[in-house]
């Protein structure tokens, strides 16, 4: 009898040790710098809009959110579009339902686009617009919060996750969408779009920035959501209209919300756009994968609040 309480004890101590865990998941500089270097591999392209290379990388999309579990808003992930009527053209959409009955009907989009300018300017035998920061880096950011809140399963809200194509055509994707959804009546709450996530930026007290920083209150709810300054103002973003130039501005048009894009290059700090040298090489994982490891909390939040808090300020 001597030797049963320290048993008891060690049994219990062992049982304690085998009760699961909730699981902690964080995005590896592995992980992106993996799947970046596959859609800006050579073997793409530069997946150009109606091109073959595209082709890979849409089922390359398909093929990671359906492993995540992300399920096709519409029928199949693809949501298909002509241009010009000749260029056959699809956006790719997953949907991951919110967990709350009644604001799972509210809709939180994290947007990307996929594409690339193909063949471009040819530089020391080289003609491949790989577009690795643009815009592979977005489209991997919104391919890992797509398979942490999958696994997570703690949205309150409904995510819908859009990878689209023809942006370097004239946003011509996101138009398609936009006024599609606009048409079906979908109850947006805000959309955040991903532009160029792959190099950090130089000399600022924040690590990204926010198109249309002045038109709502998304950077000052987004830092406090995370509890410090990580989203800010960029003097270069205004200057150029940056906020008209991406696909969050379809999504403006349309809905009149909070639509706005998050990017960590204003084109002060990365000499490649548009260029054959916007390659891998140049990009720092390390900073890509801290910068969305950031941002996913601030989204988690956004996704669980009783009301919808980001918010259009009033034009004077």
């Amino acid at each position: 009898m001597k030797y049963l309480l320290p048993l008891c004890l060690i049994l219990l101590i062992f049982s304690c040790k085998k009760e699961p865990k909730h699981e902690s998941i964080t995005i590896t500089n592995t992980e992106v710098q993996d799947m970046v270097s596959f859609l800006a591999s050579d073997e793409l392209q530069g997946r150009m809009t109606g091109s073959d290379g595209i082709e890979v990388a849409a089922a390359y999309l398909e093929n990671q959110l359906k492993s995540y579990g992300v399920k096709p808003y519409f029928e199949t992930y693809r949501n298909h579009f002509k241009i010009a009527d000749s260029i056959q053209a699809f956006n790719i959409v997953g949907f991951i339902e919110g967990t709350d009955d009644k604001l799972k009907d509210e809709v939180i989009i994290l947007g990307a686009h996929y594409d690339h300018i193909g063949l471009g300017k040819t530089v020391e035998n080289d003609s491949i617009g790989n577009g690795a920061n643009d815009n592979a880096t977005g489209t991997v950011g919104v391919l890992a919060m797509a398979k942490y809140f999958a696994t997570k399963k703690n949205n309150k809200r409904s995510l819908m996750i859009i990878l689209f194509t023809a942006e370097e055509m004239g946003l011509l994707g996101s138009k398609h969408l936009a006024k599609q959804l606009k048409t079906e009546n979908l109850d947006l709450y805000t959309m955040v779009n991903f532009e160029m996530i792959g190099v950090p930026l130089k000399d600022r007290d924040y690590e990204a920035f926010v198109s249309g920083y002045d038109l709502s209150n998304m950077a000052s709810k987004m830092n406090a959501y995370v509890g410090n300054n990580l989203i800010g103002f960029s003097d270069v973003s205004k200057k150029y209209s940056l906020f008209k130039r991406s696909d969050n501005y379809p999504f403006y048009q349309e809905f009149k919300l909070p639509c706005q894009t998050i990017s960590s290059c204003d084109l002060t700090n990365f000499d490649y756009y548009h260029h054959v040298d916007d390659e891998i090489s140049e990009l720092n994982f390390d900073f890509m994968a801290d910068l969305i490891n950031k941002i996913i909390p601030a989204i988690e939040q956004m996704s669980n609040t009783p009301t919808k808090e980001i918010v259009m300020y009033e034009s004077e």
